[in-house]
């Protein structure tokens, strides 16, 4: 039940702007309900009190908050326009009921109730919900009632729409703030170089793929004018290309060659968008792909097919030779024959026999090398594939005026594939004479070790190889030579095919001394 408002006039001011100063400090919704509800029972004396709030898209009133009701009554929506609640929503003027028997539609709310005051949240002129209560005397409540109970009703719904919006705030807030951690994350973990530049020219982001490969960190990109960072994007066209985005707004795609921090020549792909703020320009954003490996790949995938073709070409080639050969020898030969021949004719004969001979060996070990075919190992003289190796390079040994220097121990036999070990000695004396292009002297040696494998030893006199490379020489992709000039993929198969034959390849080197590379290889019967 509650007391009369009357004759209290100045004592309910000032409750009603102690009940203004608590409800404006709190901002969480609970709290704040559950605050409501104690200034009823502190200040008003109410016995019971109940907040409902309006579910717009249900048209139904919810208890959120109350006190001295039943569990079933609080539990229990009321549609909009029902009883009295319904009806303060609907008309949105407070209700005052003396007799509650006299009202067909009434919600019961506490037991046996008999008066009831339902005043409207209104925050910002718009319904909120109501505030109920409810008495089991008739005519507990008066008109005087009304007006503090509205006074406090209105405090109360502009603090409860404010704990709305900041929820709705914080909620997203929170969105934003993971979208920015999630966008943030994508940035950082790309493999594409991503980087942002404003309308005037200043980098505002750079990820780390930007910095791998750029070789700038991102401390020292951001800010920085892009064009005074990489003045050579200049004469790359590249910032005509960001001009034009700027200007026109749309995206544009191109292809570069690039030198980066690093010295290294690469090519990239690079995506450019217009960034925008609202309607407004405000920069460009600039994907970048490295496409080095991808076209080195290709540009060796053209020359591995070249060669392929060259193979094919020499293998007809060596086919056509020999048979005009075949006649030269069968000529020879039955020259030879002749009792009467002159000793100067027979000399030129032999000789013309020999090089036949020769020739043919050439034709052969040509024939052999290029036919493409599974590794078969077996019982070969490691000796006579050097030979043949030297036969088929020796032209390009004198080039580049190379001595040859052979030595060859006493081997046995190991196990190999004659044509793969040949593709390994041919990389390697070739690779020897490219370092001696004013001349040097090539060593091939070869021994036994241990009593259980081979050994092949190939030493030139060139520029040696620097200790900061000398680790990186064996693998994929990895030139010393200018762009163009080498695949990068030489020493890795020959590692690869050493492997294969279960035995080792090494380098000694030492910058201006030369380079000698070592082969070793299992003895046949060891591996039968």
């Amino acid at each position: 039940m509650t007391a009369g408002f009357g004759g209290q006039q100045g004592k309910l001011l000032q409750a009603l702007i102690d009940i203004g100063q608590e409800l404006s400090s709190t901002i969480e919704l609970e709290e704040l309900l559950s605050r409501i509800l104690r200034i009823s029972r502190e200040v008003f004396r109410f016995e019971n009190a109940i907040i409902r709030l309006l579910d717009e898209d249900r048209q139904v009133l919810t208890a959120v908050a109350s006190y001295g009701y039943e569990e079933d009554a609080v539990r229990r929506d009321i549609d909009v326009g029902r009883g009295v609640m319904g009806r303060v929503v609907l008309t949105g003027a407070p209700i005052l009921i003396a007799d509650l028997t006299e009202m067909s539609d009434y919600v019961p709310g506490i037991h046996d109730a008999r008066s009831e005051l339902a005043v409207p949240l209104v925050a910002r002129e718009k319904i909120i919900g109501v505030f109920n209560v409810e008495s089991p005397l008739p005519n507990a409540f008066s008109e005087s009632d009304v007006a503090p109970l509205m006074t406090m009703a209105c405090q109360a719904a502009i603090a409860i729409e404010n704990a709305r919006l900041y929820k709705n705030l914080s909620s997203m807030s929170s969105r934003y703030r993971e979208l920015h951690q999630l966008n943030d994350r994508i940035f950082k973990s790309a493999n594409l170089g991503i980087y942002t530049i404003d309308a005037k020219m200043r980098i505002s982001s750079w990820n780390p793929a930007m910095e791998d490969m750029s070789g700038v960190a991102e401390s020292a990109a951001i800010g920085k004018d892009l064009f005074e960072l990489f003045p050579q994007l200049v004469g790359e066209g590249f910032r005509d290309s960001v001009l034009r985005v700027m200007d026109k707004g749309g995206a544009e795609k191109i292809r570069l060659e690039h030198r980066n921090f690093k010295g290294e020549l690469r090519f990239q792909k690079r995506r450019l968008a217009p960034l925008r703020d609202g309607g407004r320009m405000s920069g460009v954003v600039v994907i970048v792909e490295d496409i080095t490996e991808f076209r080195r790949l290709m540009d060796q995938t053209v020359q591995s097919e070249k060669l392929a073709e060259v193979g094919r070409l020499s293998a007809g080639i060596a086919h056509e030779i020999n048979n005009p050969l075949s006649v030269i020898a069968y000529a020879a030969q039955l020259l030879l024959r002749e009792e009467d021949i002159p000793a100067f004719q027979k000399e030129i004969v032999e000789r013309i026999d020999g090089e036949v001979d020769r020739l043919k060996a050439l034709t052969g070990s040509l024939l052999t090398f290029s036919r493409a075919q599974e590794t078969k190992k077996r019982a070969i003289d490691l000796n006579e594939v050097l030979r043949d190796v030297l036969r088929l390079v020796r032209y390009e040994l004198s080039r580049h005026s190379v001595q040859l220097v052979e030595d060859y121990g006493a081997l046995p036999l190991v196990w190999a594939d004659a044509n793969k070990i040949k593709q390994v000695f041919i990389n390697l004396v070739m690779n020897a004479s490219h370092v001696m292009p004013k001349g040097g002297t090539l060593t091939v040696r070869t021994q036994t070790i241990n009593g259980a494998e081979v050994e092949a030893l190939v030493a030139d006199t060139g520029s040696g190889i620097p200790a900061a490379i000398r680790e990186q020489i064996f693998e994929p992709f990895f030139s010393t030579k200018k762009e163009g000039e080498g695949t990068g993929l030489g020493l890795y198969i020959c590692r690869n095919i050493i492997s294969e034959h279960e035995g080792r390849i090494s380098v000694e080197s030492a910058e201006g001394q030369g380079t000698v590379f070592r082969i070793v290889l299992p003895l046949a019967d060891m591996m039968t």
